[in-house]
């Protein structure tokens, strides 16, 4: 048996309406690649450049209600939308990173400090958040981002100017960059 589309986006609305949901995703196309992205009730709470890999990790962390209600995300993905074209500079989402260990939340927070189009070192977020020698820590941090471009990790770079790693490669790192007018290549 199958349900129309209709009655199917009908019942997910109903489900999130009632609160039945511990998260609501979808996926959005950008520029980079189609990114999962996922909303609890408090706000943004991942975006995943592999969407199979997000969906299991969203389950894992947020609970098993989890459904694909695509207007949830509608906030965020106008905005991305923005943001790809070069008509958004900063993203004005409630986020939700309840999840996220204590030091975690803390570097997220500086790093949400670092200006559209500009770059800092891990060692330099690392003395921002009050442990300069903790670059490493602050790289773990960035490694288990749970909302990437929003909390803009890709603006993070090694302490020599190098493109070191990020979740999503380093082909999608540049490109964001390089979108911000921080990379001239």
């Amino acid at each position: 048996m199958s349900v129309s589309e209709d009655l199917d986006n009908r019942f997910r609305e109903a489900a999130a309406a009632a609160g039945l949901i511990d998260a609501a995703f979808d996926l959005a196309d950008t520029p980079i690649g189609t990114l999962l992205v996922a909303t609890t009730d408090r706000g943004l709470c991942q975006i995943s450049f592999d969407p199979d890999r997000g969906l299991d990790e969203l389950s894992e962390a947020a609970g098993r209600r989890v459904l694909r209600v695509p207007r949830r995300i509608d906030a965020a993905r106008r905005e991305l939308d923005e943001y790809f074209e070069g008509r958004r500079t900063a993203f004005d989402l409630p986020l939700d990173v309840s999840r996220v260990p204590e030091f975690q939340r803390v570097v997220l927070h500086e790093l949400a400090l670092v200006p559209y189009g500009e770059v800092t070192t891990y060692g330099a977020l690392a003395a921002r958040v009050g442990k300069p020698r903790a670059a490493r820590a602050v790289g773990g941090a960035m490694h288990h981002n749970p909302i990437p471009i929003v909390l803009p990790c890709h603006r993070v770079i090694g302490a020599s100017g190098s493109l070191t790693g990020y979740g999503g490669g380093l082909d999608r790192k540049r490109a964001l960059l390089k979108l911000e007018g921080a990379l001239l290549f």
